[in-house]
């Protein structure tokens, strides 16, 4: 494994060009072979695994003597989740053709439950700090912003590094609803925070993370309401697949549900983010970036207007009807009836337009 390490750091530039271009090949896979649907899924999930564990060898490497001997031999839990949000598309097609539409969503419950479950820790472990891109970015120990002046005299600056990862999310390429899931994944995942994915180097020196008691009292009653509002993202989408297990896609309940709680958590660390604008409360203090990950969160919002019953009963007419008006028009009419095709058949995978 080592020995691979260094052939991928010696040869950085190659091995991003060579992943690329496979992930590019993927499109072309045969009509035959994507018939199957479950092939092409996995053959895009492997080649998305594959480019971001060697993205995050290449980003991860030592800079120097002392970096070498601190390398830890942990994988960490941001590049988990990443991995498995590589794997997820593919978990739901193999469950559906094995255990048919309704019963698919057992496994994807477990699925959500583990993303979940990951992402908790993630937000214990970085001292109750707001996760980045679902968790797959972790906040720099430095950034001063997200800190209360007590705090930031007691941090130490930490080495970090940067890294972008080409994730397929599962795609399949041999389909129209693989053809639009990179157009999903860039609006999901990059919406306004447009800056690389960061994974932490090993870290010299061992900062203590506050436990849950100490960063409240700290943080008073502010920060008890961005920690709830916190766990209810974290916590939404194993909500929201739950109820479609026990409701289905026809039913308003779930679709009206994950939006309450969706509102809720994003209202509730609105209101915090506020609050530090006050004079008298500068107990919890917002980053540049952690400002930037409610925008994101926000636009991702629009994924509900893809979302059963309200695809099914309203946004798919309104697609239909707007394609009959652009018809005539040259290239137009063309280019809009094979987007509305797209956006149909992408809708049909939960883990396409989950957000999450």
């Amino acid at each position: 494994m080592e020995s691979y390490k260094r052939w991928i750091r010696r040869n950085k530039d190659f091995v991003r060009y060579f992943d690329s271009l496979v992930n590019n090949l993927t499109w072309f896979l045969p009509d035959e072979f994507a018939e199957s649907e479950i092939g092409p899924e996995a053959v895009s999930s492997i080649v998305g695994m594959i480019t971001t564990m060697n993205e995050y060898i290449i980003e991860t490497s030592p800079t120097d003597v002392h970096a070498r001997c601190t390398e830890s031999s942990f994988i960490p839990l941001s590049l988990c989740l990443t991995l498995l949000k590589d794997l997820e598309t593919t978990i739901e097609v193999v469950a559906e053709q094995l255990y048919g539409e309704k019963n698919k969503w057992n496994l994807i419950a477990i699925t959500e439950a583990v993303k979940a479950c990951i992402r908790l820790v993630i937000f214990r472990k970085s001292g109750y700090k707001m996760l980045l891109q679902g968790g797959e970015t972790e906040i720099a120990e430095n950034d001063s912003d997200s800190l209360s002046p007590q705090e930031t005299k007691r941090r130490l600056d930490k080495p970090r590094g940067n890294g972008e990862y080409g994730i397929s999310n599962g795609q399949n390429p041999g389909n129209l609803q693989g053809r639009a899931i990179s157009a999903l994944s860039s609006f999901g995942k990059n919406a306004i925070m447009q800056h690389p994915q960061a994974i932490m180097e090993p870290q010299s020196k061992l900062v203590e993370k506050p436990s849950l008691r100490t960063f409240l009292s700290e943080k008073g009653i502010p920060g008890g309401f961005y920690v709830a509002g916190e766990i209810l993202f974290i916590i939404r989408p194993f909500i929201y697949v739950l109820l479609m297990r026990k409701y289905g896609k026809r039913s308003w309940f779930p679709w009206c549900t994950s939006l309450a709680v969706d509102l809720i958590g994003n209202s509730i660390l609105s209101v915090t983010l506020m609050s530090q604008h006050s004079e008298k409360n500068q107990q919890l203090q917002f980053s540049g970036s952690e400002k930037d990950e409610l925008k994101r969160r926000r636009m991702l919002w629009a994924l509900y207007l893809m979302r059963d019953p309200l695809f099914t009963k309203h946004t798919r007419k309104r697609l239909e009807s707007t394609q009959r008006l652009v018809q005539p028009v040259p290239i137009v009419g063309f280019v809009a009836e094979k987007l509305i095709e797209i956006l149909i058949g992408v809708q049909t995978r939960y883990t396409y337009i989950s957000g999450s």
